[in-house]
């Protein structure tokens, strides 16, 4: 770490990223193998270090090296020489993630939390659709019925389903084919294996935000090589985890250095066909999540692939190589190279092309808060290693984990799904009549006695509560035996007589 911040490299001076305006966020570009995943790691360590803790995505399940100490060759020690820089190998503290609970701590949000904004963007609902998911957490909210995981969300839709009219006249026009549609999604995200990401224990931020007995910020590593087969459940998770931070955290202002830096790999997919009202959350959540001491870093190949709103945001600015081979990447090479303060030294863009694996351009924010002039830098070789950790190694760091056994068992309380079946139970258990005097010993039934001539009733409401529909659509299913037996018992009396 540089005195006044984290070291990022060498130009003509030493580049470093300073800690009293990390959170005013970045960005870190670059085609692909032209080094962002070694300057996101020499980025996570040193902020580490400085104790900030970090969130970082592994999409390519090799930044977890970050937990074991390096081996430098003889490349990386010319590197450090000519930065006068003493590379001294460790490893920095970990926590590993995983939606799938497969290496790393399960990690899990309640479906009310995510809400039907982000599960609409997870399941690419379309406009119908999404008003239909809202409809129906609507209603579940009104009922006082928790929404903890997909069963929960699924007998909601149930509900819906079996009772489109009567939703339909209190919160709007509620379709069944469209319920269908949303199910079947719900039954795509399950095969993906989204399922694991709703239910409890949630995932409590403070959890994000340790700092280890020496003071260094844990470094909270989300394995997403198999999760970014599912862009859209992937870039939804990362989003909801900003927007939680952004509405628990508490007003800090400017701090000396940032609460947490969130590095987001893979950033275009948050963007990539996302509707109108996402995109103005997302820009809403960046422009102020600074001020609760969250610094933001996207990682992408191409700046062209953030939006200019959110773009504009992110002071801190480290640019890798970039191809322009077509007009696409033009644009892109043209957009990045206008984002930098010039340097009357040399040419923005042509610099960019020529850029070598591990070299930037590099801009960072000053004490005044204004960006510096860009600098070609090498960047620094990070003290952690390069390449992934092995399954042993992983097992040896999550048993001593801060978090060991908070997570790793899912809990199942009591919401929507057993609420509603609880009372669908009792409800069966109330209209159900006996079909003889004993269960033991049944004697001749009564004869019947004359029925009275029926008079006419005032008409009951259609409207019924979520939960009365919801008993009466279970009814009629899981009841349909129950029902058959007895109507055979009283046929079988009625025979005798």
């Amino acid at each position: 770490m540089a005195d006044d911040g984290v070291l990022i490299g060498f130009s003509d001076h030493l580049e470093s990223l300073r800690l009293d305006r990390a959170n005013r966020h970045g960005l870190v570009a670059g085609a692909t193998g032209t080094g962002k995943t070694v300057t996101l790691q020499a980025l996570a360590q040193g902020l580490s270090d400085a104790g900030v803790p970090v969130f970082a995505a592994d999409v390519k399940g090799d930044l977890c090296g970050i937990a074991a100490a390096g081996a430098p060759n003889e490349k990386m020690l010319a590197r450090a020489k000519i930065m006068n820089l003493e590379l001294r190998p460790a490893a920095a503290p970990v926590v590993f993630w995983d939606l799938f609970g497969e290496q790393g701590h399960p990690i899990r949000a309640t479906v009310s939390e995510m809400g039907p904004l982000l599960i609409s963007r997870m399941l690419e609902l379309n406009d119908v659709q999404e008003g239909v998911l809202t409809v129906v957490f609507r209603a579940a909210d009104d009922e006082g019925l928790l929404l903890l995981d997909l069963k929960d969300l699924q007998a909601a839709l149930s509900f819906a389903s079996e009772n489109a009219s009567t939703l339909g006249a209190k919160y709007g026009n509620v379709s069944p084919a469209t319920v269908a549609t949303i199910q079947r999604k719900l039954l795509v995200l399950e095969d993906q294996g989204g399922a694991g990401l709703f239910g409890e224990p949630a995932l409590q931020l403070s959890d994000l935000m340790r700092t280890d007995g020496s003071g260094r910020g844990y470094v909270n590593i989300l394995a997403a090589n198999k999760l970014i087969a599912s862009p859209r459940l992937y870039a939804t998770f990362l989003l909801w985890l900003m927007s939680e931070l952004f509405e628990e955290l508490p007003e800090v202002g400017d701090p000396e250095k940032p609460r947490l830096a969130f590095f987001f790999d893979e950033a275009h997919l948050l963007f990539r066909d996302a509707p109108k009202p996402l995109l103005e959350r997302v820009e809403q959540v960046v422009r102020l999540i600074r001020s609760k001491g969250v610094g933001v870093y996207f990682v992408t190949q191409n700046p062209a692939d953030i939006p200019e709103t959110v773009l504009g945001q992110l002071g801190n600015r480290i640019q890798h190589a970039l191809r322009a081979y077509t007009p696409t990447e033009q644009k892109g090479l043209k957009a990045a190279s206008n984002s930098f303060r010039t340097n009357p030294k040399f040419d923005t863009a042509e610099a960019i092309q020529g850029l070598g694996v591990g070299e930037a351009l590099v801009s960072v924010l000053d004490e005044k808060g204004a960006p510096t002039v860009v600098q070609k830098t090498m960047v620094r070789p990070p003290v952690s290693r390069l390449g992934p950790i092995t399954a042993a190694e992983r097992t040896a760091i999550m048993a001593q984990s801060p978090v060991r056994g908070l997570y790793d068992t899912t809990l199942d309380r009591e919401s929507a799904f057993e609420m509603l079946a609880a009372r669908a139970v009792a409800a069966q258990a109330s209209a159900a009549v006996p079909a003889s005097n004993s269960p033991w010993n049944p004697g001749p039934a009564p004869a019947p006695a004359p029925r009275p001539k029926a008079q006419p009733k005032p008409r009951a409401s259609n409207r019924q509560s979520m939960g009365e529909a919801f008993t009466k659509s279970l009814l009629r299913q899981a009841g349909s035996t129950i029902a058959r037996e007895l109507m055979r018992g009283i046929m079988g009396g009625l025979k005798k007589r």
